[in-house]
């Protein structure tokens, strides 16, 4: 390996933590959950903590016979990002039993 083959690799292999820690960091900021698998990539909004309504909570409890949770407009209003990577099998090749 040269000197410059070297330095890149350094380079690249010290870019890589910077990189996740700054998505880490924007994506705490912002308030969104990472979920990754191989068929999709998902940003999902989470409740705030400062928020006063519902202190972070996500909603609160209204009454009735039967209680419901109503979502708190601090992370139910926002949208949800999703980007498909790998289509979806429809049916598995091997048989349920």
């Amino acid at each position: 390996m040269t000197t410059r083959h070297l330095r890149a690799a350094l380079m690249l292999a010290a870019a890589v933590p910077l990189a996740a820690a700054t998505v880490a960091a924007a994506l705490r900021a912002s308030h969104l959950k990472l979920y990754a698998d191989r068929y999709r990539i998902e940003l999902m909004p989470q409740p705030r903590r400062s928020c006063p309504d519902c202190r972070g909570v996500g909603g609160w409890w209204i009454g009735g016979a039967n209680p419901e949770m109503e979502a708190c407009g601090c992370w139910a209003n926002r949208p949800e990002l999703r980007v498909r990577l790998l289509p979806v099998p429809a049916w598995p090749d091997e048989p349920p039993f």
